[in-house]
């Protein structure tokens, strides 16, 4: 979206002040360990940028309190899954002979908007090593929410993910619906459905200081439901929406939407039935 489509008249500019006081508003406080999905241009036209996003998120949560972004790299997957353009499959032996080994330090997010990007960099922040499902945190809980993230299960419960869940943490989703949720797929890896399956992927990354294309098999993951499911908990808990800018906020603790994922997703999911339909 180009910048001038986020200048309407008939709102304010946002400012670092005016977005903690909502983001206070919506529910978010002081010493709570949040991970956000965002998009900067749903909001409306930010006076800094994603730089005052980020800090208005922090002053809000206050040192006592831990922000966690994704950072994911999907970029990094085999080609041969790519949709979002596709690339001709002659193309796929250079690119996975050539494509950088991810590094935590250096490689850019895709995909992931300007405030998880920026965040990524921001000091202090610790990042976790996965070479295509990666996530960045800043608090107190960070270096234990992004340490030793296993290459599979990537959104697992050793994972970022699966660690929020087992503090108890929330889930903000600013200005995107639940098919940018990634804790659903925790749900996804813990509900028993028919059709569950796994697909052989591929990567670029270190492997004792040395790049390598490293093959292994992760599970087939699908998020189509996902609005769906996350819409369904929200109205039958009766989860309200909030406001940031012009941005629709939804706000809620992590644990509870998971749990109800994993039994929507038992009762519902049939990928068996659906390839063979």
């Amino acid at each position: 979206m180009p910048e001038s489509a986020t200048i309407n008249p008939n709102f304010p500019p946002l400012t670092r002040d005016s977005l903690a006081e909502q983001f206070a508003a919506c529910g978010l406080a002081a010493g709570q360990t949040v991970l956000v999905h965002s998009s900067l241009s749903k909001l409306g036209w930010v006076v800094g940028g994603a730089q005052d996003v980020i800090q208005a998120l922090l002053d809000v949560l206050t040192p006592s309190g831990t922000l966690m972004m994704p950072s994911h790299t999907g970029g990094n997957g085999d080609p041969a899954y790519w949709r979002n353009p596709p690339v001709p499959a002659w193309w796929y032996p250079t690119i996975r002979q050539h494509r950088p080994a991810y590094d935590p330090q250096l490689s850019p997010t895709r995909a992931m908007g300007a405030i998880a990007e920026l965040f990524r960099t921001w000091p202090g922040v610790c990042r976790s090593g996965h070479p295509i499902g990666s996530f960045a945190a800043l608090g107190p809980q960070a270096a234990d929410l992004t340490a030793n993230h296993p290459l599979e299960p990537m959104f697992g419960d050793d994972s970022p993910i699966g660690r929020l869940y087992a503090c108890d943490g929330y889930v903000l989703l600013l200005g995107v619906d639940h098919g940018n949720n990634t804790s659903l797929h925790l749900a996804e890896y813990r509900a028993d459905f028919p059709g569950k399956s796994l697909r052989r992927e591929g990567t670029a990354m270190l492997v004792n200081g040395e790049r390598q294309w490293v093959e292994f098999d992760m599970l087939s993951l699908n998020d189509e439901d996902f609005p769906t499911i996350g819409d369904n908990y929200e109205s039958e808990h009766g989860i309200p929406r909030g406001q940031v800018g012009q941005a629709v906020v939804r706000f809620m603790k992590q644990r509870p939407l998971v749990d109800y994922g994993v039994e929507w997703m038992a009762q519902n999911r049939d990928f068996a039935r659906q390839s063979v339909d």
